[in-house]
Parts: structure tokens; sequence; C-alpha cells
């Protein structure tokens, strides 16, 4: 198929996007790199009247260090955090998932901040956006404000932004001390997660994100758990988190998966912390 018919403004400077974001409200539509949205047009699920193109306005292709968060802005494509220097260093979950996300190619264009935009609850970003505490910055005519992504995701492909804001860029904090683990079941590598597991290990205990199997990431928290009263804290979360069948998987395949790879990653953070 092709796209419906739409205008495009290729925006040179903030105030350019976020003035026909705001004369245009729901109508228009943010676009980075286009990896998920050019498929939503291409098929007709997203009918914008506007695209707004975002990627000459200055300073948003930066990864910078702020008061001990790791902040991407809205045009850093997902290949260039990739092979950031100090990636494994500063975010290592991150380092760990983002080589799960699409392949080289589609990395190449597609935005970190992007992924978080379109909210697809098999998306590995969201996932350690939600895992890391990390926050969403938004930017429109109005203000601008800054929302935690627990917040800002509120279920499938669906986010607390307004239609006049933009994502501006995301931040994640960075957590010294503490170890990561990750894991990711897909039919082939790059594909959309059957369900994918990010845990953390630190000094007051294991945290757990999952996504793929709820309609949006979602985490829970423990205490150093071990043995069976870790496996009931899996089994528990797996239920809690409302598995449906699908032509991907049954909701059965999912809670074990929750089960088991959470298992492995949990013991994998645990032995990076060590």
């Amino acid at each position: 198929m092709k796209p419906a018919a739409f205008d495009y403004v290729r925006a040179d400077t903030f105030d350019e996007a976020l003035a026909t974001l705001a004369a245009e409200g729901g109508d228009a539509r943010v676009i980075a790199g286009g990896q998920s949205l050019m498929a939503m047009l291409n098929m007709r699920l997203a009918r914008p009247k506007v695209l707004v193109d975002i990627m000459r306005i200055g300073d948003l292709d930066r990864i910078s260090e702020e008061r001990g968060r790791i902040v991407v802005g809205a045009g850093v494509r997902q290949a260039k955090l990739l092979a950031w220097s100090e990636l494994a260093a500063k975010l290592p979950l991150v380092a760990l998932a983002l080589p799960w996300t699409g392949h080289e190619q589609t990395r190449s264009r597609g935005t970190i901040c992007g992924s978080v935009a379109h909210a697809d609850p098999s998306a590995e970003t969201p996932l350690c956006l939600i895992a890391l505490d990390g926050e969403v910055h938004l930017r429109s005519a109005r203000r601008q404000r800054v929302v935690a992504a627990k917040d800002y995701i509120t279920g499938m492909m669906s986010t607390a932004r307004q239609d006049d804001e933009m994502i501006e860029a995301v931040s994640f904090p960075i957590r010294a001390g503490s170890g990561y683990g990750f894991r990711e079941v897909a039919r082939r590598h790059g594909d959309f997660a059957i369900a994918a597991c990010a845990a953390i290990a630190g000094a007051n205990g294991i945290r757990l994100a999952v996504a793929g199997v709820a309609d949006k990431p979602e985490a829970r928290d423990w205490p150093d758990l071990d043995g069976s009263a870790l496996d009931d804290a899996l089994n528990a979360f797996a239920y809690e988190l409302d598995a449906r069948d699908d032509i991907h998987a049954t909701a059965r395949y999912r809670r074990d998966l929750v089960r088991q790879i959470g298992r492995e990653v949990i013991m994998e953070a645990r032995r990076c912390r060590a």
C-alpha cells in the first residue's frame, strides 16, 4: 500500500516544528528515523495531514552526561548510541539490549527517541527506559516538561504525550555498582520480541523488567530472592502480566519465558555485580 496524502514540513528550528504541532494538533506527526512510522503510513494505520521532519534541528543529534544522567537527543540514531565509546561503561543495560533492536540497516536510520515515541510493547529501548527509571523530555510551544518513563508509556503504542508536544530527548540514570542482564526470545534475531527480560542487581535488591508480554513494559522490584522464593516471585509476575495468545506465541509460552529467562537475567546481573 501507499500512504494517504500528507503535507511535509522540514523544520530547521524548534520554533518552526513546535508552531506546526501547535497549529495542526492531532493531525500532525513528528518523523525522525521513520522506521516505525513509515510502515504505519504505508499500511494507513496512521493518516496524519502533516509530517514534521525534525532531523535538521540543531542539538538534537547529541549524547551528553548531565547531573548523573545520560541524555540522548531526539536526533540520535540507534547506531550512533550503540557505537558511542562510553555506552558500556555508562549504560551497560542499553549496551546489552541495543544489538537486539532491529537489524544493522534499520539501526542506521531509526532513532532512540522514535522507538520511545512509538511505544511498541515489544521494543527494547522502552524496556530499558522502564527498567532504569528513565525519563522522557517533552517540549511544546507552551512548555517543557519531564515525565517518568513509567508514566509516559500508558499502553500499547499509547503515551502521555500531548498533540502539540514532541520528544526532545530521553535520559537514563547512571547506576554505578549495579549488575545487568538482558535476554530476548524472537522468531529471528531482530524480529519483534515474543518476550524480553532486563534485570538490574543492586545493593538493595533486584529489578526485573519484561517486554513483549503485556501491553507495555512492566517492572518489579524484589529483595535478593533465591531458590523457591525467586521462582514464586517470577511465577506471580508472569501471571500478573496477563499474557494473551496471538499468532506468534501462546500466553502459556510467554509465561514460561518470563520464568525461565527472567531467572537467567537475574543470575547474569548478580554475576556482573559481583
